[in-house]
């Protein structure tokens, strides 16, 4: 088996906001951009965001998915993102990469990851 994608359910009032996160903060490039739905290439992934009619508000379980971005400057990116957002700041790991952790607007947490 090969993941192929994840899908971000959200809401029409947010979906706004959510698609201008994830294109203008976060800096991902559009492979399909039409009203109610986003979403972006990552080699045989993509990562989509578009409505769905049962969901309503904020995630109210945010931790239970967690999607890991890897960037080459994790300094760069974390200062894209409104400081708000930013649950963790930039901190070396074990492993010896550095990890960040923010907040998308529907309170969905995504990692920045910078492998060293």
């Amino acid at each position: 088996m090969e993941l192929t994608g994840v899908l971000v359910s959200t809401s029409p009032d947010r979906f706004p906001q959510m698609r201008d996160f994830y294109v203008e903060t976060i800096g991902l490039t559009p492979r399909s951009d039409r009203p109610g739905f986003v979403n972006f290439d990552f080699g045989h992934s993509r990562l989509t965001i578009a409505l769905h009619e049962a969901v309503d508000g904020p995630a109210t379980d945010p931790l239970r998915v967690m999607i890991n971005l890897r960037t080459d400057d994790i300094a760069q990116a974390i200062r894209r993102c409104d400081p708000r957002s930013v649950m963790r700041r930039p901190e070396r790991e074990k492993w010896g990469g550095m990890v960040a952790t923010i907040a998308d607007p529907d309170g969905n947490v995504l990692q920045f990851l910078q492998m060293e």
